[in-house]
């Protein structure tokens, strides 16, 4: 994604929510190939898909996330013995000069199953269904925060500038398990590489350390959790992988320059 893109989507609103569902498939399901219409996202909690997208063929599972734009010719099916389960939106967004954009989000990405995108998700599907006066707008807030987070979880990994298939690999693996023991050792074993080269071949390809890039990965879901008001320091630490808080203080304060007290709202305030 470029800056214009990116800048675009900052400043971009949704003007109408066609459709939100959250689909358990049957045996029996299959999307015929056809052309999107909007922005059109879904994303896999559960069993396995295959989409092909622009007549590239993937295949994909829970924690992947698919983004297509206005005109992309899309098709999938399900796995018999692994149905799919996931939460699927349809919308128009417009840019400042109230044009049409995309959300500058890869095609295809893996942010795994998280705690709070799947919560955002069934608020989102409970206003949509239970249609309150006004839920259209409370809809579309959600779906804001809904998109913030998404951009944080596809974009912060720098995933579509990185081409090597082995960072990759890693990249998609820290989204999921973050909160896991996780040191180059284990990583370098996981791609069968030495642990020194894949030092280097990671910082060439992502311009930091793969342990910075772990911390920062923990630091920025922490950061999500605590502005929630879903959890305390105490808490966010270990939910994602600091076993001491003095440690997840410093390491916070030096990414996000505030420390982690500061993001906690108010009483009477949720983000």
């Amino acid at each position: 994604m470029n800056d214009k893109t990116t800048a675009a989507f900052a400043l971009s609103c949704i003007t109408r929510v066609n459709y939100l569902v959250f689909r358990k498939c049957t045996p029996a399901w299959n999307l015929k190939e056809h052309s999107v219409d909007d922005c059109d996202i879904t994303y896999i909690v559960k069993g396995r898909a295959q989409y092909t997208v622009n007549s590239a063929a993937y295949d994909l599972g829970a924690g992947d996330l698919v983004c297509l734009s206005d005109g992309d010719l899309k098709k999938a099916f399900t796995y018999r013995e692994s149905l799919m389960h996931c939460f699927s939106v349809n919308f128009t967004l417009r840019g400042p000069n109230g044009s049409a954009i995309a959300p500058p989000f890869p095609t295809i990405s893996h942010i795994g199953v998280q705690k709070d995108v799947l919560r955002l998700c069934n608020e989102m599907l409970y206003v949509w269904r239970d249609r309150q006066a006004l839920y259209e707008i409370k809809t579309h807030g959600y779906l804001l925060l809904l998109l913030h987070r998404l951009y944080e979880l596809s974009g912060t990994g720098r995933e579509t500038d990185v081409t090597d298939f082995r960072v990759k690999k890693i990249i998609r693996y820290i989204a999921s398990h973050y909160a896991e023991k996780i040191t180059v050792s284990k990583m370098a074993s996981f791609v069968e590489l030495n642990p020194v080269y894949l030092g280097a071949l990671f910082h060439q390809e992502t311009g930091e350390s793969l342990n910075h890039y772990l911390v920062k990965t923990r630091v920025h879901n922490a950061e999500y959790l605590l502005r929630s008001g879903e959890c305390n320091v105490g808490e966010a630490a270990e939910y994602c992988g600091f076993s001491d808080v003095a440690h997840f203080y410093k390491h916070f304060k030096a990414i996000t320059g505030v420390s982690p007290s500061q993001c906690i709202p108010k009483r009477g305030v949720s983000f």
